[in-house]
């Protein structure tokens, strides 16, 4: 029988079995699952994109200023 996958909680490090019985995976609690979303929404996480692409999806949508 093989050995289950383990990987680091990305929060804290700690090892995670990735299996059905880790249930917060990749995370090793819901600490620190819920730390993590909290730097998402306080922006300390973020995916970098260029102001343009953001200007280029949106200006469509709305009515111009004229």
């Amino acid at each position: 029988m093989s050995q289950p996958l383990t990987i680091e909680c990305p929060t804290c490090g700690a090892p995670v079995e990735w299996s059905a019985a880790s249930p917060f995976r990749p995370f090793c609690s819901d600490r620190c699952k819920l730390i993590d979303l909290g730097a998402w929404a306080s922006e300390e996480h973020k995916i970098e994109g260029s102001v343009e692409s953001e200007d280029e999806l949106y200006s469509g949508d709305l009515e111009s200023r004229h």
